[in-house]
């Protein structure tokens, strides 16, 4: 289970919205968004409806200035909870489209796709367990891309605007 709330103004003041599950619309419960709360659970916000635009990994904490503290400016407009995951991971990473092309299975965090695979381009994938977070550049730095079990045929299924990723990690901590 997980509650995050979103507030008007920094500093948690203003109007708010609790969500305890996904969302692919805020914008009628407020404007603008310029503190966040996540009381319990993960969630991916992003600056678009419908799970669209920028993506932000948010866990629990509280982030009383969205700008300074995580990159995104007033416009908070989808959030998606990210289930508890118990088990093992695995992801399968495509050098093509529709996966195809040469194929490399991943069970844990990996900081550097190159370094480690020697391939950077990823053009599609097949999350068969957990949930995972790509990353644009390695060391978990970039634009953040969230992949829940399913096959991604090609990297704008998933959000990409390149097929170019520099790192993947697996989301277990829930706390």
């Amino acid at each position: 289970m997980g509650k995050i709330i979103f507030y008007e103004d920094r500093n948690f003041q203003g109007r708010h919205h609790e969500c305890m599950s996904d969302c692919a619309d805020l914008h009628p419960y407020f404007n603008r968004c310029n503190s966040i709360r996540v009381e319990s659970g993960c969630f991916m916000v992003y600056d678009r409806p419908h799970y669209l635009g920028h993506q932000y990994f948010l866990r629990r904490g509280e982030y009383s200035d969205n700008q300074r503290m995580i990159g995104v400016n007033d416009c908070i407009r989808s959030c998606r909870m990210i289930p508890m995951h118990r088990g093992s991971y695995k992801i399968r990473l495509y050098e093509r489209a529709d996966m195809g092309g040469q194929m490399q299975e991943i069970s844990d965090d990996c900081p550097n796709i190159q370094d480690r695979l020697r391939i950077s381009d990823i053009n599609s994938c097949n999350v068969v367990d957990g949930h995972w977070l790509l990353y644009d550049q390695p060391n978990y730095r970039g634009k953040t891309y969230y992949l829940r079990p399913g096959e991604y045929r090609r990297y704008s299924d998933w959000g990409g605007a390149s097929p170019r990723i520099g790192s993947l990690k697996r989301i277990t901590d829930f706390n």
